[in-house]
C-alpha cells in the first residue's frame, strides 16, 4: 500500500481514513483467528480516525443525523435500566458502552466521509485485500477441520467444538462483503469479488452466516438494479428494508408466542440445538410478558429467575417435544432455559428494554436504512441487511466484539460512500 496507481492520491498514514484502511486489511483474518479481537481492533481504528480528522481539519468530526440520535437514545435507555436491572453494574456499563460506540462510529463515519476523495478510494482497496486474506484463511481452516485456529492456539488435538468458532468470523465477513460494491475497483472486479466471497461464505459458514451473506448480496443486487432502472431517483430497496426491520422488531413480541404454540410436529426432526432455541424463546417470551413496558434491564437475560434451570417436562410437552431421544438431550445438566441471551435480538430487546426499547430500536434501524442513498446505497443496504440477519438469529444484542465490528463497517461505509459519490460526478 505504499505506492499509488496513476492518477490516485498516494496513501498517507496521517489521513483520517488510514486507520480504517489498515483495520480493513487485517480485520477479516483477525476475526478468523479470534473474533473477540475485533473489539480492540475496531475501537482503536475508529478513535484514530477521529483524532486524525481533528489534526487534519482543526475541528472534531462531531457525529450528526437522526439515526445517530435514535441509536444514542437506545444506549441511554439501556443505561437508565440499571435502576431496575437485576445486575445494575452490567446494565450501566453495557448501556454506556453502547452509547459510546454509537458516538464513536458516528464521528468516524463523518471523518471518513470528509477525507479527500483520493484517500477515501484506498478504503476499497484495503477492504478487497482484507476480505481476500480472511476468506482464504477461513477456507483453509474449514478444509483442515479447524486446523489453522488449532495451530494458533497451540492445540495438538482439535476439539470438535472448535469448529463453532469460525461462525463469528463468517458473520464479520458477511457484514463487510457487501461494501465491496462501493469499492474503487473496476465493475467486473467488484462483481467477481462479491460472487467469489459469497460462494466461500456459503460453503464454510454456519446457517445464520450463510443467510446473512445471501441477504447482503441479494440486497446489493436489488438496489443496484433499481438504480440502473431508475437513475437519479431515490432507491426504494433500502427504505423497504428499513420498514421490514422495524416491522420485525415491533411484531416479534406479538407474533412469536402464538407461533411457538402452533409448531408443526415435524420441528422435532431439527437438530437438538435448533429445538433448544425454540425452548429458549418460549422462556424468554414468558419472562418478557412479566415486564412488558420497561423490561428487565439491559443484559438481564443472563440473570433471569429460573434461567439456569433445565426445561421442565411440562414446558417440553406444551411445545410438542415428545421424541424420547430429544427429551433425553434436554435432560442434560448443561441445557439451560436461558444461556446468557435468547439468540434473537428482537426478543432480547423486548425482554430487557421493554416496549420502550423496541420502539427506539425500530426507529433507529428505520432511520439508518433511510440514510442509505447515493452511489453507495447498494453497498450500505447490503451490509445493513446482513447485520440484521445476524442480529435476529445469532449473537447477543450487546456483545462488544459484534457491535464494534458493525461500527467499523459503518465508518468505512461513510468513506466508501464519499468515494463513490466522487466517482459518480467524474
Amino acid at each position: 500500500m505504499s505506492g499509488a496507481p496513476a492518477g490516485r492520491t498516494p496513501f498517507a498514514w496521517s489521513a483520517p481514513t488510514a486507520p480504517l484502511a489498515a483495520a480493513l486489511v487485517v480485520a477479516p483474518f483477525v476475526a478468523v483467528l479470534q473474533s473477540k479481537a475485533m473489539a480492540p481492533l475496531a475501537l482503536v481504528a475508529l478513535a484514530l480516525a477521529v483524532v486524525q480528522a481533528r489534526r487534519a481539519t482543526g475541528r472534531w468530526p462531531w457525529p450528526r443525523g437522526p439515526a445517530l440520535w435514535a441509536g444514542l437514545a437506545l444506549g441511554l435507555w439501556g443505561t437508565a435500566s440499571a435502576l431496575w436491572a437485576p445486575e445494575p453494574g452490567r446494565a450501566l456499563s453495557g448501556g454506556l458502552g453502547f452509547a459510546g460506540t454509537v458516538l464513536l462510529a458516528g464521528a468516524a463515519y463523518r471523518a471518513a466521509g470528509e477525507d479527500s476523495p483520493g484517500r477515501r478510494a484506498w478504503l476499497g482497496q484495503a477492504l478487497a485485500a482484507g476480505l481476500a486474506l480472511g476468506l482464504a484463511a477461513a477456507l483453509l481452516d474449514h478444509l483442515t477441520g479447524s486446523g489453522l485456529r488449532a495451530a494458533v492456539r497451540g492445540l495438538r488435538e482439535i476439539p470438535p467444538q472448535l469448529a463453532f468458532g469460525l461462525k463469528p468470523a463468517a458473520s464479520v465477513m458477511a457484514l463487510l462483503l457487501p461494501l465491496v460494491a462501493a469499492a474503487a475497483l473496476p465493475r467486473r472486479w467488484r462483481v467477481a469479488g462479491l460472487a467469489l466471497g459469497g460462494g466461500v461464505l456459503l460453503w464454510v459458514s454456519g446457517d445464520t452466516a450463510r443467510l446473512a451473506a445471501a441477504a447482503g448480496l441479494i440486497l446489493v443486487a436489488l438496489t443496484a438494479l433499481e438504480r440502473r432502472l431508475r437513475p437519479g431517483a431515490p432507491a426504494w430497496t433500502p427504505r423497504l428494508l428499513g420498514l421490514g426491520m422495524a416491522a420485525v422488531l415491533l411484531a416479534t413480541p406479538l407474533l412469536l408466542g402464538p407461533a411457538l404454540r402452533h409448531l408443526p410436529t415435524s420441528f422435532q426432526s431439527l437438530p437438538p440445538s435448533a429445538v433448544h432455541r425454540l425452548v429458549i424463546w418460549d422462556f424468554g417470551m414468558e419472562r418478557a410478558r412479566e415486564k412488558p413496558l420497561l423490561g428487565w434491564g439491559l443484559e438481564a437475560a443472563r440473570a433471569l429467575p429460573g434461567g439456569k434451570e433445565n426445561p421442565s417436562s411440562d414446558r417440553l410437552s406444551r411445545l410438542g417435544v415428545e421424541r424420547p431421544g430429544l427429551r433425553a438431550w434436554f435432560a442434560a445438566p448443561h441445557v439451560e432455559l436461558m444461556p446468557l441471551h435468547p439468540h434473537n435480538g428482537a426478543l432480547q430487546i423486548w425482554l430487557e428494554l421493554g416496549w420502550v426499547g423496541v420502539v427506539i430500536a425500530a426507529l433507529a434501524l428505520l432511520l439508518l436504512a433511510f440514510a442509505a442513498r447515493g452511489p453507495a446505497a447498494a453497498a450500505m443496504t447490503g451490509a445493513l441487511g446482513s447485520a440484521f440477519i445476524t442480529f435476529v438469529a445469532s449473537f447477543g444484542a450487546w456483545q462488544s466484539w459484534w457491535l464494534c465490528s458493525a461500527a467499523l463497517a459503518l465508518a468505512c461505509a461513510g468513506g466508501l460512500s464519499g468515494a463513490a459519490s466522487a466517482r459518480a460526478k467524474t
